[in-house]
């Protein structure tokens, strides 16, 4: 220590501090405060420094901590630090702040004595350094005010942000621990600029050429919001832009950004930025420990009079400044504007120079000064209570020792004048909690902070964290609309986010959800399918319960089928009729009359069947669709086979000596129509027995939809009823072409023949469209095919012959025929 100032060490010289304000006692708070800031250029440590550049700078490096810390535990004004020999001027504590850097050159000297400090504004990093045992912090737990910052943004939804953080121990744990919990959170950053700790040994050319960098970083980005973490002096840094904005010829309100500043900074600027204007703060949100109003704080100040106080040398200095004017005798290398007469009222002062209102830093100057007084009222008492007499109450202060204050420091707690409660944690921070204030500027270069929120680390976690929107007042760029701060637009309900590749998650494309699938917030990052028994509308933005269908009898096509089954039912029993009236005529009897009255009988069975596939289908009409529907058509089609079989073998018998006669006769058909319908039928019971069609919801055929429809069970086995009514269909097509041409009497194997023709088409056809279609519509389909089919084999076959019976009767006899014949 002897080395600062140059061999300048002797007891007899006191140090050269001219900015201080003390007054004897028995007992001193001392307190370091860092206000002045002056820049030089660097040391390039090219050379030894010179005597002068050194007594030039002696004030403004950081060894000035060092020299004030040495002179508060020095005696009697002279530079003699360890030795105690006042009976007054006994320093018990410190307080120091607001910036990191003077509480750390600080704590290097006074933890060696173990003297209480108590710290405001920003505190170092201590991470285990045993000098964190004597500090108190004036500040509360800087987490609390990260999850109300992270709170603040996720409330406004400004997921897209960038960040200014100081380039110090404080700023680099924001960046490394406090940033990617935000990014756990959505949150993602465009942007992270470090701004260069203001020093003593600075280049103002040089923070300019930084901060036009950083500048421009934030300009040419998208984010809205912009996080400002550092210490007191950051907004000497901020209150740059603007200027820059009149370099480039940009608006600054076209490219407004709302700030969202920390606790640590505080408004302050240099000299030279006193008279710029403030409106870049207009809109930003900042964080500031909670402070209230102090009862004739105000008339304190305007009872200032540097006139009367000359020796408070920062006074004088500070009326210079703020004022623009000079005291007889000023200690400034030059004097300029009028003279300074002390009458002059700090009231119109505009904020930017000076706040009449007690900030939040001077808050806890305040209770720390009060804090100590309690720690050494409760020391006292403590001691007067160790000590049985009255008349040795009296404690000698030249034997207080001030680590034994470190216990009632850390215990104290009390009530302000403002009735606010003050008190440390176990870690020696302050429990208070934090104000979110808003920053209104005015044309005057003054502002005011509106507190329109707070974040309360005691309540409960739904109210840690509550803001008043309609009290906040945004930047001019966004017309008084809440901002928004999202590196894209938010993705509408029925989208899903899709990440871009090589950008932050929060950069993301907005893709529509797939078939089926809704989404019915913004920003969903997947779809998800609605329940088996809804569907999602057209927009992909909400679920809908399905719509139940049917083929019923209550729409056109249910209707229309169940008429045309009806129709087709009374024709064919009409057909019926005309052939048991003229049984005995010959066309009659020449075509088998009884397998002409099964046929029709299996037609009109045919018909009605339909009716079971139209309705809600229920247990009973599943299990008898498709297996009636086999049955009924495998008899219908063995009834053509026999037929057409029995006309082959009536040529066959006309052959003299043809052994076929004595197959000739009804037994033989019978035979045919039975063994081909015992074979469906068996077929029919299988699938009734192993896998029977059952009433069944299809949910996913059709979009909208809840199909009730009849489940085949085996579609093994429907297609095995199916397959063999296809062979009895060709068997009769093959059988009834082969025998078109032969020569009989009222041969019907070519009207057989075509009607085959037709039920193999439209049965044919049926498969791929059957397959092909959904719903209600297979069934129409079915029936269709079951309807046509059965249509083709009785107009083809039966009209014809009622055509002769009814209108030709003339060739309804035996002569015409054996006349034709001949």
């Amino acid at each position: 220590m002897c080395k600062i100032p140059i061999a300048k060490c002797s007891a007899s010289e006191p140090l050269p501090i001219l900015y201080k304000h003390h007054q004897s006692g028995d007992i001193i708070i001392g307190a370091i405060m860092s206000q002045i800031y002056v820049f030089s250029a660097p040391a390039t440590f090219s050379s030894p420094p010179s005597p002068e550049l050194f007594d030039e700078t002696v004030y403004f490096i950081p060894s000035w901590t060092y020299h004030a810390s040495l002179e508060m535990l020095s005696a009697k004004g002279k530079f003699m630090p360890n030795y105690n020999c006042d009976t007054v001027n006994n320093l018990m504590a410190v307080i120091g702040g607001p910036n990191p850097q003077v509480i750390r050159h600080m704590a290097t000297i006074l933890c060696i004595f173990k003297l209480p400090q108590l710290i405001y504004g920003s505190a170092p990093l201590v991470n285990g350094n045993p000098q964190a045992a004597f500090y108190h912090q004036m500040f509360p737990n800087a987490d609390h005010q990260y999850r109300g910052l992270l709170q603040l943004l996720l409330h406004f939804r400004w997921t897209w942000t960038g960040v200014m953080a100081m380039d110090n121990d404080n700023g680099e744990r924001f960046i490394s621990e406090i940033v990617p919990i935000f990014a756990q959170e959505g949150v993602c950053l465009d942007f992270i600029e470090r701004w260069p700790v203001i020093s003593y040994s600075n280049d103002i050319g040089e923070m300019v050429e930084e901060s036009i960098k950083i500048y421009y970083v934030i300009m040419k980005s998208t984010v809205n919001a912009v996080i400002i973490h550092g210490e007191i002096d950051a907004m000497i840094f901020l209150r740059m832009f603007p200027g820059f904005s009149e370099l480039e010829g940009i608006s600054w309100e076209a490219k407004g950004k709302v700030w969202i500043i920390t606790a640590q900074v505080d408004f302050m600027s240099l000299p030279f930025q006193q008279h710029l204007d403030v409106d870049f703060l207009h809109g930003a949100l900042s964080i500031s420990v909670h402070s209230e109003a102090i009862s004739e704080f105000q008339n304190f100040l305007q009872s200032r009079d540097p006139t009367l106080e000359r020796d408070d040398y920062l006074l004088l200095v500070f009326w210079e400044a703020a004022f623009q004017c000079s005291f007889p005798g000023s200690m400034r290398d030059i004097q300029f504007g009028p003279i300074c007469t002390g009458e002059e009222k700090l009231e119109i002062l505009p904020a930017s120079i000076f706040e009449m209102k007690m900030t939040s830093h001077s808050y806890s100057i305040y209770n720390a000064v009060y804090a100590l007084a309690h720690a050494l009222h409760e020391m006292h008492s403590s001691q007067f209570k160790h000590r049985g007499r009255v008349d040795e109450a009296k404690p000698n202060v030249l034997k207080n020792q001030p680590w034994k204050l470190n216990h009632f420091v850390r215990r104290v707690s009390f009530n302000n004048s403002a009735g606010t409660k003050v008190s440390f944690n176990q870690d020696g921070e302050l429990e208070a909690r934090f104000n979110v204030i808003n920053w209104v500027p005015f044309p005057n270069q003054s502002f005011l902070r509106v507190r329109v929120g707070r974040i309360d680390p005691k309540a409960s976690q739904e109210e840690m964290f509550t803001i008043c929107e309609e009290a906040i007042a945004w930047p001019r760029r966004f017309n008084q609309a809440q901002p928004l701060s999202l590196c894209n637009e938010n993705c509408h309900a029925g989208y899903r986010k899709a990440k871009k590749e090589g950008k932050p998650f929060c950069c993301y494309d907005c893709l529509p959800c797939p078939e089926g699938k809704i989404s019915k917030q913004k920003d969903m990052d997947d779809c998800y399918q609605c329940p088996e028994d809804q569907y999602p509308n057209k927009e992909k933005r909400d679920c809908f319960p399905k719509i139940v269908s049917f083929l019923s009898y209550e729409e056109p096509l249910g209707i229309s089928l169940a008429v045309s089954a009806f129709l087709l039912f009374l024709i064919t029993a009409l057909v019926s009729r005309i052939f048991t009236k003229y049984k005995d005529t010959p066309i009659v009897k020449a075509n088998n009359r009884n397998l002409s009255y099964t046929l029709l009988v299996s037609l009109m069975l045919s018909f009605l069947c339909v009716l079971l596939f139209i309705g809600q289908p229920g247990k009973v009409a599943c299990l008898l669709q498709q297996t009636a529907f086999g049955f009924i058509f495998s008899v219908a089609v063995a009834c053509v086979l026999a037929k057409t079989i029995m006309v082959v073998c009536a040529f066959m018998a006309a052959k003299p000596g043809s052994r076929m006669r004595k197959w000739m006769g009804w037994k033989m058909a019978t035979s045919i129509v039975l063994f081909c319908s015992l074979i469906q039928a068996s077929l029919c019971a299988v699938w009734l027995a192993t896998s029977p069609p059952f009433p069944d919801l299809d949910m996913n055929s059709m979009a909208g939809k809840m199909i009730v429809k009849c489940n085949d069970g085996s579609t093994i086995m429907f297609y095995s009823v199916l397959g063999f009514l296809g062979f009895l269909s060709m068997s009769s097509f093959l059988v009834a072409f082969l025998a078109r041409k032969l020569p009989d009497s009222f041969n019907e194997a070519k009207l057989i023949t075509f009607s085959m023709l037709v039920f193999c088409s439209v049965w044919f056809s049926f498969v791929p469209t059957y397959l092909s279609t959904k719903g209600k519509y297979m069934v129409a389909v079915e029936i269709f095919s079951i309807l046509a089919s059965s249509a083709g084999l009785l107009f083809c076959i039966f009209f014809p012959k009622c055509y002769i019976i009814l209108v030709r009767s003339d060739l309804n006899n035996r002569m015409k025929l054996i006349r034709r014949k001949h």
